[in-house]
């Protein structure tokens, strides 16, 4: 492979500026982060310490292995809904190791709200449950949760990606043979008892965790029956005579303690194997990418700047570089594993899109994972384009994409817009895990553009029935609203928020994440014995 000669002057004031804008990006992520992972209340805090009950961080510090890494997922889901105190959608989850496993990690907060499960944490339940079975993890949920919240059963209750769809998935998993150890360490109530009920294993706490499909209160209500919630659904009734449990532990520490025994009991799993060299990092510092990346969403920068801040050695075989130039495609290592980059250098003509569909069926074929850098503003649009057969050349790298069956990565580090997002591989695309950069947009366009379209729009209503354009105060009146909607559901914080992505990571981090990424995608095969690619149009 060859080195990436960088052209990068880290003394201009081009690259000073973009540095500082990004590290005041990265700044304000962590503040997020942090914020979404320790801001408790006191009177929360108080009442777990009374009921003997260990902080969520703390139970996973005792769950993972000594000084290994925590991937975690959607930290920053429903921020900014609710009262703005959901944090992480009142869950903590990740994929971390635990007795030298790779593991997928749900665990309630009942620090917040008691753990009760607002929708955002049903979605995000949801996504945990599809990244246990798209690669083979798994999966412990801590559970310590007053149930669904009731003033918003409504979105949570009926539909087929709602509550029931958790259950749904608990069965499927199960049939794929993908373990489910669940420790009850709160109440487990209503449809929550289903979660220990359709495990593996189940560790009940003594004294504080129980299960019940109805609450003393419910049970009072509906039978006049007075029962407390120990008596009712306690570790020692499960245990003991329903069998919904089946170790009984002491306090949240013991029953840490029994799952790591059970993970270790866990029939070996022999991950996938890749043609793997030995890591090495790039030989360009990780952070420049903080002055590489432009801080105006719209000036392009040369993508080959941060691949070679991304990838082993910075090395790169580059495929049909000089031809389709606003796609760049290679061979590449990420911390030791073999990937097939595509990324974008500009807007997506039909060679490039042409380029990209034949890389991405050469790396199916050899079983080469894909990693998406996505810089997007679209396809190419116009008469001349569209003669030259822009849409179904198009279609040609959207049919690749969503029926390649090596795991795919994405990375969103600008825009991403319109069929841009869809080519390259966003959400609906179903990669293995998507992340992005604190700058990232996304939407059908940028606002300046889907407001000037609406302009062009109404100005040519107004012809055709023979009256003047809009004067300038109209035209502001019209755009302003759409600009500002867009920059406010466009902005990355706002994915994240609503679950369009895994979460939003420091740039200089990238390389870490996807190794880490790539390492749990192995525990599933790496290819579909059915392979193809359907019919392209000619």
């Amino acid at each position: 492979m060859n080195l990436i000669e960088t052209g990068i002057d880290i003394n201009s004031d081009e690259y000073k500026k973009n540095y500082e804008y990004m590290e005041r990006l990265v700044a304000d992520l962590k503040t997020e982060l942090n914020k979404a992972r320790y801001e408790r209340s006191q009177k929360a805090k108080d009442r777990l310490a009374k009921q003997g009950k260990l902080p969520v961080k703390k139970k996973l510090e005792l769950l993972l292995d000594k000084n290994t890494p925590f991937l975690e997922i959607a930290p920053l889901a429903a921020r900014g809904m609710y009262d703005g105190k959901i944090h992480g959608a009142g869950i903590i989850a990740g994929i971390g190791i635990v007795e030298g496993r790779e593991v997928l990690i749900n665990a309630s907060d009942a620090a917040i709200k008691g753990g009760a499960v607002y929708p955002m944490g049903v979605k995000k339940s949801l996504r945990l449950q599809t990244i246990a079975m798209e690669n083979r993890l798994p999966m412990i949920n801590l559970l310590d949760s007053a149930g669904a919240f009731l003033p918003l059963q409504s979105e949570i209750f009926p539909d087929a990606d709602d509550g029931g769809r958790i259950f749904y998935n608990q069965a499927i998993m199960s049939k794929m043979g993908i373990p489910q150890i669940t420790a009850v360490m709160g109440l487990c109530t209503a449809g929550g008892a289903y979660i220990p009920a359709m495990s593996d294993e189940v560790v009940h706490v003594k004294g504080t965790g129980a299960i019940f499909l109805g609450g003393p209160p419910l049970v009072k209500a509906a039978t006049g029956e007075e029962v407390t919630a120990d008596e009712l659904g306690g570790a020692e009734v499960h245990c003991m005579e329903s069998g919904v449990s089946d170790y009984l532990a002491d306090d949240d520490a013991h029953a840490i303690t029994i799952l790591r025994q059970i993970v270790a009991n866990l029939p070996e799993n022999v991950k996938e194997k890749l043609n793997m060299r030995e890591p090495e990092p790039p030989i360009y510092d990780t952070k420049e990418i903080y002055g590489i990346v432009s801080r105006k969403i719209n000036t392009p920068y040369e993508v080959r700047e941060v691949i070679a801040r991304i990838v082993d050695r910075s090395e790169f075989l580059e495929f049909k570089e000089m031809f389709g130039p606003t796609i760049v495609c290679g061979w590449a290592y990420i911390h030791g594993y073999p990937v097939g980059v595509l990324a974008n250098n500009g807007i997506l003509f039909s060679d490039s899109s042409l380029k990209a569909t034949q890389f991405i069926q050469i790396c199916d074929k050899r079983k080469i994972p894909l990693v998406f850098l996505q810089n997007i503003s679209g396809f190419m649009i116009g008469r001349e384009y569209e003669r030259g057969g822009i849409t179904k050349n198009g279609h040609k790298m959207v049919n690749a994409v969503s029926t390649v069956t090596v795991p795919k990565f994405t990375v969103m580090m600008g825009a991403s817009f319109g069929a841009g997002n869809y080519a390259m591989c966003g959400r609906a695309y179903s990669p293995r895990f998507l992340w992005n950069w604190p700058n990232a947009e996304i939407g059908v366009m940028g606002g300046e553009q889907a407001a000037d379209v609406l302009v062009t729009i109404k100005n040519e209503q107004l012809a055709k029935e023979g009256k003047p354009p809009m004067p300038r105060e109209e035209i502001d009146a019209i755009k302003e609203p759409i600009i500002t909607a867009a920059r406010k559901e466009g902005d990355a914080y706002y994915s994240t928020s609503n679950l369009w992505d895994d979460g939003i990571i420091d740039p200089a981090s990238t390389r870490d994440v996807l190794g880490l990424s790539i390492s749990a995608s192995l525990n599933a095969p790496l290819r579909d014995d059915v392979q193809g690619y359907g019919i392209y149009r000619m």
